[in-house]
């Protein structure tokens, strides 16, 4: 009985270190943020609640992909939501996959005049995708349970 008591005491002590890490808090704030806000964006990618997301999609993008830029947007929608299941269960993978995904919407946004703020905003989360992609890579294997 005793080492029973001896091992939640043991287990307890790791834990509370890894949560009082910062590094490790940061990682569980970005990995957080960036599973909540691809799902989120990207459920609204078919309902325009937000925005008339379609007006985001550059004109030469929207000439390059079959169907309307509506359509076009149920599928950026369906990514964005893989993405942040990807980084809920591997952020070492989805944290990359959400950098380029963030790279692609820069460039789309580059191409329309007007939008050079959110291209800028998007890259400030496209570095904030990169340190997470960084800090899953440290605490890999390292949970609280």
């Amino acid at each position: 009985m005793l080492s029973s008591a001896n091992t939640s005491t043991t287990s307890a002590a790791p834990r509370r270190a890894l949560l009082a890490d910062p590094g490790y808090q940061a990682f569980l704030v970005l990995r957080t943020a960036f599973t909540v806000a691809p799902i989120l964006f990207g459920l609204d990618k078919f309902a325009n609640l937000l925005v008339d997301w379609p007006m985001y999609l550059a004109p030469w993008i929207n000439d390059f992909v079959p169907g309307s830029a509506q359509a076009a947007m149920y599928a950026v929608g369906a990514i964005e939501i893989a993405a942040g299941i990807a980084v809920a269960l591997a952020p070492r993978f989805g944290a990359w996959l959400v950098a380029g995904w963030l790279a692609g919407i820069i460039v789309n946004l580059l191409t329309i005049p007007d939008y050079y703020d959110i291209a800028l905003r998007d890259f400030g989360l496209l570095l904030g995708a990169v340190a997470l992609a960084r800090l899953a890579e440290r605490y890999h294997g390292k949970r609280q349970h």
